[in-house]
């Protein structure tokens, strides 16, 4: 709220209000850079973390393009990621995805021999998928990529925050409304010595890497909520993990023919996904929003295409009727009692509904 007062001014200008928007800046950017493990001169802020995997991606490329064109990402990384693979592609540009497990769990010996292969410009693996929660080796696909010369750039969006920054990234994109902070603001962050390039025209902001004025108010919000995210986070993710696991654990025991997705252990502490047989996604989901409950899906589906998340189905689990609950920051017992006593019902209805008994 400070900042809506002191910091609405150009932090590119030099009058006394826009330098005190610069020194708002410049301090919620050292504060970013603390909690992710970089230096302050490696961050630059987006409006979204989108863009910043957009950037982050295609300006690897654009900046390695001598060294080759190929490109290595897994199959379940966040859609912003294969899109801009998709781009790479059509500019003819070679893409090698790397297949997971059936926990979701990207084959860390298949990425290390990809990303090994002559004229790799780039590999890409999030830090835990953003569907079922599961972590990904990280630090051992960063131990092949630095072995091979070969950039990682790590879509940290769903761990910020919660858990350490894996160590070995040379880009890194994290989204702000993830950890509590304000939408609209993303973060991408270069290593010092890593070749990169925009693909946009050039700007003087956010050191040439982002064009645009940057929303001082909303970057010092995001900065403040990462910094208290962070710190409430040793005592608030185990707690969210114990009712993520009881989750787990009662809903395929309250409820027939339930896939639970996702690794049990190596996992987000606040995300879980399952999956019910005979019943439609958006009818369920529809359901619990009547019952109070802001859920959403795993599944990319839409009413037009019906085509299921492309991570299911790398992960080769069950499609139908997925549920992605993420935990909100103050989430208690009551709420999760409430909700483990409103789904069997709600199941059983909808698949009634379409004659399974």
């Amino acid at each position: 709220m400070a900042a809506l007062d002191a910091g609405w001014a150009d932090p590119a200008r030099l009058y006394g209000t826009a330098r005190r928007a610069q020194m708002l800046l410049e301090q919620a950017r050292a504060e970013v850079a603390d909690v992710l493990g970089a230096r302050p001169d490696e961050v630059a802020f987006t409006s979204s973390g989108t863009q910043a995997v957009h950037l982050g991606v295609l300006g690897a490329l654009q900046g390695r393009r001598r060294v080759g064109r190929h490109l290595v990402a897994s199959a379940v990384e966040h859609s912003s990621v294969l899109q801009a693979a998709a781009v790479h592609e059509r500019d003819g540009g070679e893409v090698e995805i790397v297949g997971v497990g059936r926990t979701g769990q990207a084959d860390a010996g298949a990425f290390a021999e990809a990303v090994s292969r002559p004229g790799t410009a780039l590999a890409c693996l999030q830090s835990a998928n953003h569907e079922v929660g599961t972590l990904q080796p990280v630090e051992e696909a960063a131990e092949a990529c630095q072995a091979a010369g070969v950039p990682l750039l790590v879509d940290a969006a769903q761990s910020a925050g919660r858990l350490p920054i894996p160590r070995g990234w040379s880009v890194l994109t994290a989204s702000a409304h993830k950890w509590g902070g304000p939408a609209g603001v993303g973060v991408l962050a270069i290593r010092k010595g890593i070749r990169w390039r925009s693909p946009y025209p050039e700007d003087e902001r956010e050191r040439r890497r982002v064009p645009g004025f940057e929303n001082v108010p909303a970057i010092v919000a995001a900065a403040a909520a990462l910094r208290a995210r962070a710190a409430e986070e040793a005592a608030e993710g185990p707690r969210m993990s114990a009712l993520v696991d009881r989750i787990r654990a009662e809903v395929p025991r309250l409820v027939p023919d339930v896939e639970v997705i996702g690794d049990p252990v190596r996992r987000l502490p606040h995300i879980v996904t399952f999956s019910c047989l005979y019943v439609e996604g958006e009818a369920l989901l529809t359901e619990l929003d009547k019952a109070g409950f802001a859920i959403s899906s795993g599944s990319s589906c839409t009413a037009s295409t019906l085509r299921p998340s492309h991570v299911l189905e790398a992960m080769g689990v069950l499609t139908h009727g997925n549920v992605r609950v993420s935990l909100p920051r103050g989430v208690s017992e009551g709420d999760i009692d409430r909700f483990l006593a409103v789904l069997p019902d709600i199941v059983r209805r909808i698949r009634s509904s379409l004659g399974v008994h």
